[in-house]
């Protein structure tokens, strides 16, 4: 019997391995439980997905699932960024969603995330109350009602619609799209064959600005691409594409378009940390927006350095927008992050949202006649320069503890030569440095690989830094 845990958003296992039909139709049954017991199940049940290998057909087992215990069920007729799903729950009112995706993983993963009424990442409190009815299935205390398709269709359980144009109204009040769209921006985007596909050539045609898309077709094998993440060593033809056009920037989404990645006018990986700060730049000098920051425990000090110009409060997370939405929620917070490229905007939705940083980093351009590497320097006049990277190491599951153990017990004293000042056990081991930087040792929530990630104001360092966090874990790159 499978063991399905929920990490930092959703469940991901192997197709074919873990990931089947029988154990999607378990974490259906479980959300419709969910529902039922809450309530709320007449509100319905929003179900997307992605370009994933069988995406579709995993989605129309959970839409069975739903209407066959009651939940009337809007079905996406196409494949859609979580984002637009997420966004579709506020539109029809629904009581949450469910999207198949496996997000930034190599195509051999599918997932299943949820999304509560407030259309954010579940929180711990609700992951555990799902994780519960599943644990009831297996033991049979609870079974799984189907119901086919087709039926479910002609009895109007089931609906099918398109997200799309509600999410682009949403979009429209979110940023004025008319000044980018006649600014001459000449733009290449890499859809790195997810979702995202079309949204930006979409949002931005009818005007003088040029969208070139690269990777816009379905292929679920991501041919040429690790995985679909909007990472450096990942956009290699992005980075070809914009010097062959001399594009004015570059930009990337992850599998189902919640993250973004971006490029400057060189070709050259304008990294998330640095995304994140330019973000808060925009909505604080353009947008003219005050309020409270979240931030996870991975982002940028540099976050904390635009605040106290502002004198706005800085919210630390553990990473997972699990934690990060629902401090933004309390907090009414302008702008949620993390490391991963994934931000989250007040008077949006409290999720991660690729589509909407994208268009706000053209807008910052825009607005301000600077190209991505003018920006940058802007920023570091600002607060200094900053330097980051991550390494990702892969380990054996029955080693987990004992590399917990080891890193416990062996915290330096010094980290490439600078004091270490603090330790942040929340999420792994965060080590707070005297330069005011710091390096991190932690398991992704996702999949089976252990990350070291550091920021540094001394770009000598970075590499030293990642090297011997990775040494006192005892495994290599």
């Amino acid at each position: 019997m499978t063991t399905i845990k929920f990490g930092t958003d959703g469940w991901r296992a192997l197709i074919a391995e873990d990931y089947t039909f029988d154990n999607v139709r378990i974490c259906a049954q479980s959300v419709a439980r969910y529902l039922l017991d809450r309530n709320v199940a007449d509100q319905g049940l929003v179900v997307g997905y992605d370009t994933r290998f069988l995406s579709e057909d995993f989605a129309a087992a959970v839409a069975e699932v739903a209407a066959a215990n009651g939940v009337r069920t809007y079905l996406c007729d196409r494949f859609a960024p979580t984002p637009v799903v997420s966004w579709g729950i506020l539109d029809r009112k629904a009581a949450g969603a469910v999207v198949i995706t496996a997000s930034h993983n190599p195509g051999v993963w599918n997932g299943f995330k949820y999304k509560p009424e407030y259309a954010g990442s579940a929180s711990p409190e609700v992951v555990a109350a799902l994780e519960e009815r599943i644990a009831a299935i297996q033991a049979g205390r609870d079974a799984v009602r189907r119901m086919p398709l087709d039926e479910a269709r002609r009895k109007g359980l089931v609906q099918m619609f398109d997200p799309t144009p509600a999410y682009f109204a949403q979009v429209a009040r979110m940023v004025d799209l008319e000044p980018i769209k006649a600014a001459g921006l000449n733009v290449v985007v890499d859809a790195m064959y997810g979702a995202g596909m079309d949204y930006f050539p979409r949002l931005l045609e009818g005007g003088n600005t040029r969208v070139f898309q690269i990777h816009g077709e379905r292929n679920p094998l991501f041919p040429g691409l690790d995985h679909p993440e909007p990472i450096g060593h990942n956009l290699r033809a992005l980075s070809d594409a914009i010097r062959d056009r001399g594009a004015d920037v570059g930009l990337a989404n992850d599998g189902d378009a919640d993250r973004i990645g971006v490029m400057d006018e060189n070709g050259t990986f304008v990294n998330q940390l640095q995304v994140y700060a330019l973000l808060l730049l925009y909505l604080l000098e353009v947008r003219g927006w005050r309020g409270p920051v979240v931030r996870s425990i991975t982002t940028t000090v540099m976050a904390d350095k635009l605040a106290a110009r502002y004198g706005l409060e800085v919210i630390r997370t553990p990473v997972g927008f699990k934690y990060v939405g629902p401090a933004m929620i309390e907090k009414d917070a302008i702008l949620g992050g993390e490391e991963s490229g994934g931000f989250g905007f007040r008077g949006h939705i409290p999720e991660r949202d690729g589509i909407v940083a994208g268009l706000f980093i053209l807008d910052l351009m825009v607005q301000t006649g600077k190209k991505p590497s003018e920006l940058i320097d802007y920023l570091y006049s600002l607060v200094g320069p900053h330097f980051y990277d991550r390494i990702d190491a892969s380990f054996p599951a029955e080693q987990k503890e004992a590399i917990i153990a080891r890193v416990r017990d062996h915290i330096p004293k010094t980290l490439a030569g600078m004091k270490v000042v603090g330790l942040d056990t929340r999420d792994g081991f965060k080590m707070d440095l005297e330069d005011g930087g710091w390096a991190l040792i932690r398991f992704s929530g996702t999949e089976p690989i252990l990350r070291v990630y550091c920021e540094t104001t001394r770009a000598d360092k970075v590499q030293e830094l990642l090297n011997e966090g990775l040494r006192l874990t005892g495994l290599k790159r």
